[in-house]
């Protein structure tokens, strides 16, 4: 229900009928929203301090066409969350330095599993995750950056 998902990921009612209004998030059904359009929400909140809405709707599609059609999905929004969070629980919980090569390995580890339904969707796959994950990571350090920053103007003010 909207209240729930306001919950566990701090988006208002207003955002949320915004987004569905747009196209970019399938309307709910009966009020209730099913796993993959809860998985849908928390990747675009996910990525949205760091991606404009219109970039992170354009990488939702070149993954699974429409919103409110499932029939052009190469993998179910419920899945391809499950797929980032896996990816980042092994870069975040690594102490190593990452680099390219080491997230696309990362990447092609995880999704390892993944069965394509059309011939090219694994690259499709494989290509929004890295996207999504560098995308991420570049909102990890925009906090952490804006943390500095008000640190630094609460010590000078």
């Amino acid at each position: 229900m909207l209240s729930q998902i306001r919950e566990i990921s701090g988006i208002d009612g207003s955002t949320l009928q915004n987004w569905t209004k747009r196209g970019w998030v399938a309307n709910s059904k009966l009020k209730r929203y099913d796993i993959d359009q809860v998985a849908h929400i928390l990747i675009i909140n996910m990525l949205r301090d760091c991606m404009q809405l219109d970039r992170i709707t354009f990488v939702i599609r070149y993954i699974n066409g429409r919103v409110d059609d499932h029939a052009d999905d190469i993998i179910s929004d419920s899945l391809l969350y499950d797929y980032i969070c896996r990816i980042l629980d092994r870069l975040l919980d690594d102490d190593t330095t990452h680099d390219v090569n080491s997230l696309r390995t990362c990447i092609s580890d995880v999704t390892s599993d993944y069965e394509e339904k059309v011939s090219g969707a694994r690259r499709r796959l494989d290509q929004a995750l890295e996207i999504i994950i560098a995308a991420y990571y570049a909102a990890l350090i925009k906090r952490y950056s804006d943390q500095l920053v008000d640190a630094l103007m609460s010590k000078h003010s």
